[in-house]
Formats: structure tokens, C-alpha cells, sequence
């Protein structure tokens, strides 16, 4: 059976609150009909061949360090019709994990990522693009207080990482790309009007 498989793709800086988003829009709509969420952070290129320290240091905010390969021919195998073995990172060690997560093919695909508007492969893959705007201080302070409850991080590291990569890769490649956006968010999952609205637009594509 043929399945027309419609790819959303959640864009914004980092802590912008698309994953709250992303999983809003993901938990409303699978409700009534086959949806796949999938985070743009599991293709990160494995780094085995560097050290805990070297992954460390490594620049994450650059769409150099994304196995775009893989991406790209995952989801041209799920439009197809073909399950895939996604991978999973794991952000406490900067690296893969050896296991995989099977996703089925679906009507609708969420792609959720920081960079994923600002790599021209990818891009083209979208039917609906949506970039999540939120104030730089506020998605600062939301990072640091992830970075160091959930993923393991120190202040300074968090403060130097910030510093070194996260902000001026921002303004080289996330907020320029917000220009290919059909739909910008002020705030993201707090948004209730227009997570109505995407909500909306997603049941009448799985109605289709």
C-alpha cells in the first residue's frame, strides 16, 4: 500500500523550546493517526576514534558534525515505505550509542533539530517548515539549567561552550535560516494559539 508520507521540520536555537513543541504537536496528533517523532541530535557522527575529553570539544552548532548521509537516506526509506534503524545519542558521553530505535513508516514524520533549515539537502525534504523564535537570554538560561540537571555539564563548561560555539554558530547558520520558515513560533511549546494551529494542520494531513 502506498503511504504519502508529509515531513515537518521543527527548526530554533538551541533551548528555544522546539521540543516541547515538537512533542505537543507529536502527542495531540498520533492520537489519530501514524506519526514519527524524531530528533535531529541522534545523527551526530559517531565519534568512537576520539576521546571523552576530544568529543568534549568538539563543535555541535556546525552542520559539519551531523552524518547528514544517514538522515537523508533514513528518510527517503521511510517515505518509501521502509523501516529504519535510527540511531541514539547520548549527550552525557558526546557520542552514539551502540543500540537503535526502530520507526516504522508513517503518515506524518516530525523532524526536530537546531540546524536542520540551514542544511540545503535537508531542506528540500519539508512540506511544512517551522522555526521557533525565542530571546537569546532566555534560551540561555534554559540551556544552562538543562545542560547541568540532565546532561552532566558544570557552569563553566556550559558558559565556555555557550561562548566558543553555540552562540556564534547561532548567528552564522540558526538565525539566518529562519528566512526558509512558513510558520515562526514566538516561544514554542508555550504557545498554545499556534500549537492549536500546527495541531490542526497535522489532523487534516492525517485525515488526507
Amino acid at each position: 500500500i502506498f503511504m504519502k508520507t508529509t515531513i515537518i521540520g521543527i527548526a530554533g536555537g538551541t533551548a528555544s523550546g522546539k521540543s516541547t513543541l515538537s512533542k505537543k504537536i507529536y502527542e495531540e496528533s498520533s492520537k489519530y493517526g501514524s506519526v514519527a517523532l524524531i530528533k535531529f541530535d541522534d545523527y551526530y557522527k559517531r565519534l568512537d576514534h576520539l576521546s571523552l575529553e576530544e568529543r568534549a570539544k568538539v563543535n555541535y552548532d556546525h552542520p559539519n558534525s551531523f552524518d547528514i548521509d544517514l538522515a537523508l537516506s533514513q528518510l527517503e526509506d521511510l517515505k518509501k515505505g521502509k523501516s529504519i534503524q535510527k540511531p541514539i545519542y547520548d549527550f552525557t558521553i558526546h557520542n552514539r550509542k551502540d543500540e537503535t530505535v526502530t520507526i516504522e513508516p508513517c503518515n506524518v514524520i516530525i523532524l526536530e533539530g537546531i540546524l536542520i533549515f540551514a542544511i540545503p539537502e535537508l531542506l528540500n525534504l519539508f512540506d511544512v517548515k517551522i522555526f521557533v523564535d525565542t530571546p537569546d537570554d532566555i534560551r540561555f538560561i534554559r540551556r544552562l539549567n538543562r545542560d547541568i540537571k540532565k546532561r552532566g555539564r558544570d557552569l563553566d563548561s556550559v558558559i565556555s561552550q555557550y561562548l566558543t560555539t553555540v552562540r556564534p554558530m547561532h548567528h552564522t547558520f540558526v538565525e539566518p535560516s529562519k528566512k526558509h520558515a512558513d510558520i515562526i513560533v514566538p516561544e514554542g511549546g508555550k504557545n498554545i494559539v499556534a500549537l492549536d494551529f500546527i495541531v490542526t494542520k497535522v489532523l487534516k494531513l492525517l485525515n488526507n
